[in-house]
């Protein structure tokens, strides 16, 4: 794990998932997600499910959150601003991710900033590719609030 301190605009951070049938399933069941591409039997009972997009998000943070340099802190999901070189656009969705794709994802500091003598700001860009590098999505500026001295471990 890395202390705010420690973290620099620019540092970059690897990681990759997938995310099954059974997984979206849970995800669809959980948000109450209801789009006739999940519904429709034309569309559901097809070989491979397109992955919501939100359920793609959910998954990212969640990546982010296991990094070694990430896992430890005290990590509070703060928000999204939007980029304003980018005409406040937060994500786009580029390509479609079906179940059980590999997600290959670069995590980015774009920002890092004080808050408090306590906690600090970074705001994180991630892409996501497919394993033969078939952009997926873009997402600039997840907001998120690190504590600067990481809590004891018990």
């Amino acid at each position: 794990m890395k202390k705010f301190s420690e973290l620099r605009v620019g540092d970059e951070f690897l990681s990759q998932c997938k995310i099954s049938s059974d997984d979206l399933s849970r995800y669809l069941e959980f948000s109450g997600i209801r789009n006739a591409i999940y519904e429709n039997k034309e569309f559901s009972n097809q070989e491979r499910k397109m992955v919501s997009g939100r359920a793609i998000l959910s998954k990212v943070e969640g990546e982010f959150t296991k990094l070694n340099e990430m896992y430890g802190n005290l990590l509070i999901f703060y928000g999204v601003d939007g980029d304003p070189t980018w005409k406040n656009r937060q994500t786009r969705f580029l390509k479609p991710l079906y179940a059980d794709e590999t997600l290959k994802i670069k995590f980015r500091i774009s920002e890092k900033r004080d808050l408090n003598d306590e906690f600090g700001l970074l705001a994180i860009d991630f892409e996501g590719s497919k394993e033969n590098d078939e952009l997926v999505l873009i997402s600039k500026r997840n907001l998120y609030q690190i504590r600067k001295e990481p809590p004891a471990h018990q």
